[in-house]
């Protein structure tokens, strides 16, 4: 068991130092969130190591809200890095909902106008209706 134990701490060890180190030069924002993301496995991952290794089971709130801080902090630095467009997501009001709605409109008006009745849904020039 000890020997299991080390190579996991090693292999924690290095994990978390290779995370930090993509932290420190990551180019970009996201290349920075997913080194944070792996640190805070890491450390969920040494409590849990230390947890089997003590034979504790009262670190497991502690692993569940540091993997729900991970969790949140991730999806919520993806939500911000994520580019929409202008207006994108959010509610419209009254007024704006009814503007759309004259536009549609008067759009299919407009489409409905230059149509020619003549050649649309009627039977083909020439053809004898019986």
């Amino acid at each position: 068991m000890t020997v299991v134990v080390l190579v996991c701490a090693v292999l924690l060890a290095a994990a978390a130092v290779l995370a930090l180190i993509r932290a420190e030069k990551g180019p970009t924002m996201l290349d920075r969130t997913i080194a944070l993301d792996v640190v805070t496995s890491v450390i969920v991952g040494a409590i849990a190591l230390e947890a089997a290794w003590s034979r504790r089971i009262d670190t497991v709130p502690i692993l569940v809200a540091l993997a729900l801080v991970g969790f949140i902090g991730s999806v919520t630095i993806a939500r911000f890095a994520a580019v929409e467009p202008e207006g994108e997501g959010r509610i419209l009001t009254r007024e704006e909902v009814a503007a759309l709605e004259a536009e549609r409109l008067a759009a299919d008006d407009a489409d409905r106008r230059a149509t020619d009745d003549e050649h649309h849904g009627g039977p083909a020039s020439g053809e004898v209706a019986g």
